[in-house]
C-alpha cells in the first residue's frame, strides 16, 4: 500500500528522512481493526517524529499520522483515537502510554490498524476530512478549555500564537463555550483571520493587554512562556500542550509563587473527551478548520509547508 514514512530521522533537516513508497499492509490481529483510511490530518508530532523525539532508530520506517477517520472492516464509518496503551485494550498489560507512530505504525497510507476499543463512531453531520481533524490538535484544545484550565462561560483566556491547529481550535471551542477569547500573533494576517473565526480581539506577540486574563493557552513555548505569565491574573491558570519555539523558557518563578498562579501540564485527551468533542462539533455546528486538503502523494508539499508555519487550521490528507 501506499504510505508516506519515516525512513531515517535528522533532528536539523527533518524532512530529509520523508519518503512516499509502498510498504506491507497492515496485518489483522485479535482485538485490533484495520481501517481503510479516508482522510488524515498533519501534526506537529510528525514533524518531531521525523527529527527522531519519540522514535528511535529501531523502530523505522514508521508510518507516519496520528489522526484518520475512515472505513471499518464492517463499513462502520469511524474515527480514530490515537492513544494506544491507556486502556489496556489491545496490547499486553501495564504497556507505557504512547501516540501512533511512537510504537505503531500511523494513518498516513491507505490502512491502519489499532485496537478496536479505540475506534469511535464518525458522526453524520462531519465529513471524513473534518473528523480527521479532530483525535490530537482539537481533542487536545477541548482537553486544555474544559478539562484543565477551570474557566467557565464570561471569563477571558489568552491563546498564544494564532494559526496553528491547536490554536485555532482554542478559538472555535472557546467561543462555542461563551467564553471571552484574545490571540495573539506575529503575523497580523493571521490574527485578523483568528477574529473572523470568533476571537474577540488579537494582538501582536508580547504586547501589553488591556487587562490580565483568567487563563492562557500555552503551545509556543519559550517565545512566548513571559509573556503568559505577566498576562495573567492572580490565581489565573496557564495550561501547556506544547512548546513549538523551545522548552526551556526564562522560569519567571517569583511571580508565578507570588500570584499563585497555576502551571497545567495538559497531553492530548481521554476517549471519552474525544467522544464529547465529536457530540458537540454535530449538535453545535462548529467544524475545524482546514486549510488545505492534499492527496496523499503531495504529502511532502504538506510537510514543508507545517515547517515553514505557512498555514492557518489544519492540513489534510486524502489516500
Amino acid at each position: 500500500m501506499f504510505a508516506a514514512y519515516a525512513a531515517r530521522t535528522d533532528a536539523d533537516d527533518p524532512l530529509s528522512g520523508l519518503e512516499l513508497g509502498e510498504l506491507p499492509e497492515p496485518e489483522a490481529r485479535e482485538g485490533w481493526s484495520v481501517v481503510t483510511v479516508r482522510a488524515a490530518s498533519l501534526n506537529h508530532h510528525d514533524l518531531w517524529s521525523l527529527r527522531g523525539v519519540g522514535l528511535p532508530g529501531e523502530r523505522l520506517p514508521m508510518i507516519l499520522g496520528c489522526d484518520a477517520a475512515g472505513i471499518d472492516e464492517d463499513g462502520n464509518e469511524v474515527v480514530l483515537h490515537s492513544v494506544i496503551g491507556q486502556s489496556g485494550y489491545g496490547v499486553r498489560v501495564g504497556e507505557p502510554r504512547s501516540i501512533l507512530t511512537e510504537r505503531y505504525q500511523g494513518t498516513f497510507a491507505e490502512k491502519v490498524a489499532v485496537p478496536t476499543w479505540n475506534l469511535l463512531p464518525k458522526p453524520k453531520e462531519l465529513s471524513f476530512e473534518q473528523a480527521a481533524c479532530l483525535p490530537t490538535a482539537w481533542l487536545t484544545a477541548y482537553r486544555m478549555l474544559f478539562t484543565n484550565a477551570g474557566v467557565r462561560p464570561g471569563d477571558t483566556v489568552l491563546v498564544q500564537g494564532a494559526g496553528g491547529g491547536v490554536a485555532t481550535a482554542l478559538v472555535v471551542l472557546g467561543k462555542a463555550a461563551g467564553l471571552r477569547v484574545w490571540v495573539t500573533s506575529r503575523d497580523e494576517a493571521k490574527g485578523a483571520r483568528a477574529v473572523e473565526l470568533g476571537a474577540d480581539a488579537a494582538f501582536a506577540n508580547g504586547a501589553r493587554l488591556p487587562e490580565r486574563v483568567d487563563a492562557v493557552m500555552e503551545t509556543v513555548g519559550a517565545a512566548t512562556w513571559s509573556h503568559s505569565v505577566k498576562s495573567l491574573r492572580p490565581g489565573g491558570t496557564i495550561v501547556i500542550s506544547g512548546a513549538t519555539s523551545g522548552p526551556n523558557p526564562a522560569a519567571e518563578l517569583t511571580r508565578i509563587f507570588f500570584l499563585e498562579l497555576k502551571v497545567v501540564g495538559s497531553t492530548m485527551g481521554t476517549k471519552e473527551e474525544l467522544a464529547g468533542l465529536l457530540s458537540m462539533c454535530a449538535t453545535t455546528g462548529i467544524r475545524p478548520i482546514i486549510d488545505s486538503v492534499l492527496a496523499l502523494g503531495d504529502a511532502r508539499e504538506a510537510f514543508e509547508r507545517m515547517e515553514k508555519g505557512d498555514l492557518f487550521g489544519k492540513l489534510v490528507l486524502t489516500p
